[in-house]
């Protein structure tokens, strides 16, 4: 080899050395499937439209994940005692949650020590799903075909309207007491055991009014049983599209809806939430979901996990406050 070859090659090799190295095409990461069945606790009886929701969802991640996905229903303790067997369980994407406004909203600030978890420490948010709104409904002899009527007739007659609710407590009871804080007005709180007994009170005649769920009165609504004059909720209703939201009636931040979301313990790996989460979001794209989902009286509202984060804790918030300013108690 030449002297001038020797000393091109010794000057190119740094270069070489220096030189990054030819890209390598990208490794796909694996897909997180789960190892047993999963469990989607709902913390509620069997029946009725939030159970709809759970297994409708159910089966549609069960397709996604090609495994199992078991609806268990473990109600009592206002939601509680499912919620706590999910936040102290499984920590492996195999159990998981349908929460409530209930669960993870308000429960914190009206059950002793929050019913013994803690919605945002224990909790990962996989989607928020469907709200139910509440619908501000009137017996027909009631004198009030608008809000603003029934606010004079409130003014005028202070403390005589009797409102029922679902319970000391219930989204029904806290959406009353906010109406109140923003209105002013003077109104007997009569707390039922459940929307059956409300029901058939306010249609004997035994109370004048409430703030119904769409499910519960929907029917009586549509048929001339009760009146409604308004929804508390920041939309229209897609089953009375011609009432208007309490806002267009002249009561602005009366914004009131319960609503159902999946959630995980906080601890389960990246790669399960992000999966569960993935399925979550497909189940609710489809349109036999959505289509169920409306006609058993929801309104699909669905929130991705960072949306649903960020909207818990205003809700937690802002129930805390109506909670603590009305002096709200358990039963």
């Amino acid at each position: 080899m030449s002297p001038r070859l020797a000393r091109r090659r010794a000057l190119a090799l740094p270069a070489l050395l220096l030189a990054p190295a030819p890209a390598r095409p990208a490794l796909a990461q694996p897909t997180w499937s789960p190892a047993r069945p999963v469990t989607l606790v709902v913390p509620y009886p069997a029946g009725g439209p939030t159970d709809v929701l759970a297994r409708l969802v159910a089966a549609e991640m069960a397709k996604d994940l090609n495994a199992p996905v078991i609806v268990e229903n473990i109600a009592g303790g206002a939601g509680a005692i499912g919620t706590r067997r999910v936040a102290t369980g499984a920590a492996d994407g195999t159990s998981i949650m349908l929460a409530s406004n209930q669960t993870h909203a308000t429960n914190i600030s009206l059950l002793p020590d929050g019913g013994g978890y803690d919605p945002v420490r224990d909790f990962a948010p996989i989607a928020g799903l469907a709200d139910l709104q509440h619908i501000l409904v009137v017996r027909p002899d009631v004198p009030a075909e608008t809000v603003a009527q029934l606010l004079a007739l409130a003014r005028a007659q202070p403390g005589k309207l009797t409102c029922a609710s679902t319970g000391q407590g219930s989204a029904s009871h806290l959406t009353l007491e906010l109406f109140r804080a923003k209105t002013g007005v003077d109104m007997v709180h009569v707390p039922y055991r459940g929307s059956s007994p409300m029901l058939n009170d306010l249609l004997g005649g035994h109370v004048q009014l409430s703030f119904a769920t769409a499910p519960t009165v929907l029917t009586q609504v549509q048929s001339g049983k009760l009146r409604a004059l308004a929804v508390a909720s920041p939309n229209r209703s897609p089953h009375l599209p011609a009432l208007p939201t309490l806002a267009e009636a002249g009561v602005p931040g009366v914004e009131a809806d319960a609503w159902f979301g999946l959630f995980a313990p906080a601890a389960v790996p990246a790669p399960a939430l992000a999966r569960l989460r993935e399925v979550t979001l497909a189940a609710m794209a489809r349109e036999p979901v959505r289509v169920r989902t409306t006609e058993v009286g929801m309104t699909v509202n669905v929130r991705p996990a960072d949306a649903m984060a960020a909207f818990l804790r205003e809700d937690i918030a802002r129930w805390a406050e109506v909670i603590r300013t009305a002096n709200v108690k358990p039963e």
